[in-house]
């Protein structure tokens, strides 16, 4: 069931940006959005579409979002456990939904998602996914890292590396808060796979 004030194309509160509206900076990014090539896992339907209402916005965050992605150095495995981390930690449906299946094409296994899915025990995992998990769970639910942590996260990725993942869930905190303050909607027939609790 679809919320009333949610827009039934753009899936969120606020509608699809139109193209024509958009100066040629926007459009650029919007062209970049609407083609499935790109890159982007959920092009306009998303914070992708949603960050086009204040072009500005898009025009500096998208640099950003490439470079943590792709430019940190950080590895396929590394980024989508942080941001699966960090979209559990914020109970963020829709940026789950939209990683869970990233995760997995980045060598992350069922068993490690579902540790992370469940608030489950890190014991049993190796040292770089322990690491990433536990920081991601001290950062946004502790709020606040514990010594023993940071020596470990720094030993595990040297400086510059760790204020990238940092910076990486950051970035993904910020786009959940997008996607809850404007309601962004799962796709029809998509099923939630984020257990979530009720507020």
């Amino acid at each position: 069931m679809v919320p009333a004030d949610v827009d039934p194309e753009s899936g969120c509160r606020l509608p699809l940006p139109k193209r024509e509206e958009l100066d040629a900076d926007a459009q650029r990014i919007y062209d970049s959005l609407a083609d499935p090539g790109s890159g982007s896992l959920r092009g306009l339907k998303g914070p992708g579409g949603i960050m086009l209402h204040s072009p500005d916005l898009a025009r500096y965050t998208r640099p950003l979002n490439h470079h943590l992605r792709h430019g940190a150095g950080l590895g396929g495995r590394v980024r989508e456990l942080a941001i699966l981390t960090t979209a559990r930690a914020l109970d963020s449906q829709f940026e789950w939904c939209a990683h869970e299946a990233e995760a997995q094409r980045q060598g992350i296994s069922p068993q490690i998602i579902d540790i992370v899915k469940h608030r489950r025990d890190t014991a049993a995992l190796d040292e770089a996914d322990r690491v990433v998990i536990e920081l991601g769970r001290e950062i946004f639910t502790s709020r606040k890292v514990m010594p023993a942590t940071f020596a470990r996260a720094l030993g595990q990725f040297g400086r510059r590396a760790l204020v990238d993942l940092v910076a990486l869930m950051g970035n993904y905190a910020g786009t959940a808060a997008l996607l809850t303050a404007f309601d962004m909607q799962l796709d029809p027939g998509q099923p939630p796979l984020l257990p979530v609790d009720a507020p």
